[in-house]
């Protein structure tokens, strides 16, 4: 199926939801490692708009709040059946009581992010984030980031927003980190919709193909999977180029660039191929891809519509830079 805009879409598990196979993350117009100006994170938001995108992503960690505030302020001229709105819950957000880590976000205001993944938290937490969007209701409510806060998670957090499920206050249930083990054990305990998992499935690593993809095809869970650049490397694999964040290791930068020169055999660029190696999975249903301008927005919605030949994917799987079973055949369709 295909939005107006041309950009394909997928139901998001069996919660109803129909999502684009590109979703905007909304963590770079909240001024992630650089800032953002109000006006160019409206001008990207704009573009993914016209891009055909119709699903959205953010979080109250993101810029403290910025991220919300910004994303809510342009949605609230677009009709509200026509996108869908991820938020996440486990970080209150508090006033600052002297100088504050900013987690990597420039120019957001200066609150303290608090982990609370008690049931209370997260209602509260979800209320704070309805004010900063200024709506009524998010589409998918994901438990964020709870690595050190996996039993308060399940037993209170998860049943929270069960709960708003159940009453037609939410639309989708999930967790979204960035490891795939915890993941894994979340699927096969709580009633989820979709998990978001940030880094763990791409051309460099594919941990979370191994148990986690497979656990959420058999139990109907949508996968969302952020991290499809593994934090810029794959985009461009410069010398300075980062992996998830850091300076890339030199075996890592290798096999990255061993990965481009493959593809360019085939007339295809390297960041095409990272994104429909992770939307061809048949677990995934949609790429959640950060922008913090117009033009990085246009080039990975081009991405999601990219053609690869067969043969690129046969090509990677026999020189071992994608595993053999990532490789399903060309019987296999990612669109």
């Amino acid at each position: 199926m295909t939005n107006g805009a041309g950009l394909p879409q997928r139901p998001l598990g069996h919660s109803g939801l129909t999502v684009t196979r590109m979703m905007f993350g909304a963590a770079p117009i909240a001024g992630l490692y650089e800032p953002v100006s109000e006006r160019d994170a409206r001008a990207t938001l704009e573009a993914a708009w016209a891009a055909g995108i119709r699903a959205f992503d953010t979080a109250p960690h993101y810029g403290a709040g910025l991220s919300e505030q910004r994303l809510g302020a342009f949605l609230a001229g677009q009709p509200r059946a026509d996108y869908v709105l991820s938020t996440k819950v486990g970080r209150l957000l508090a006033p600052a009581d002297g100088e504050e880590d900013t987690a990597g976000f420039a120019g957001a205001p200066l609150r303290r992010r608090v982990r609370d993944y008690s049931r209370d938290g997260v209602l509260a937490s979800l209320e704070a984030s309805l004010g900063r969007l200024g709506t009524d209701r998010v589409d998918i409510a994901l438990i964020h980031d709870p690595d050190d806060h996996a039993r308060q998670a399940l037993d209170e957090a998860y049943p929270a927003l069960a709960q708003l499920r159940s009453e037609g206050v939410i639309g989708a249930v999930g967790f979204g980190m960035n490891q795939a083990p915890l993941l894994e054990w979340f699927v096969a305990r709580a009633d989820l919709d979709c998990v978001l998992v940030a880094g763990r499935y791409s051309l460099l690593d594919t941990r979370a193909g191994q148990s986690l993809l497979p656990a959420c095809l058999d139990r109907g869970v949508a996968v969302l999977v952020g991290g499809v650049f593994n934090g810029g490397i794959l985009a461009d694999p410069a010398a300075n180029a980062t992996f998830d964040y850091v300076p890339a290791a030199p075996e890592v930068l290798d096999r990255a660039r061993r990965l481009q020169a493959a593809c360019a055999e085939f007339g295809l660029a390297l960041p095409a191929a990272a994104m429909q190696f992770v939307l061809r999975h048949p677990a995934v249903t949609t790429a959640v891809v950060g922008a913090r301008s117009p033009a990085e927005v246009n080039q990975d919605a081009g991405y999601v519509r990219a053609e690869v030949p067969g043969e690129l994917w046969a090509r990677l799987a026999a020189e071992g830079l994608i595993p053999a079973e990532a490789h399903p055949g060309p019987g296999e369709a990612a669109r």
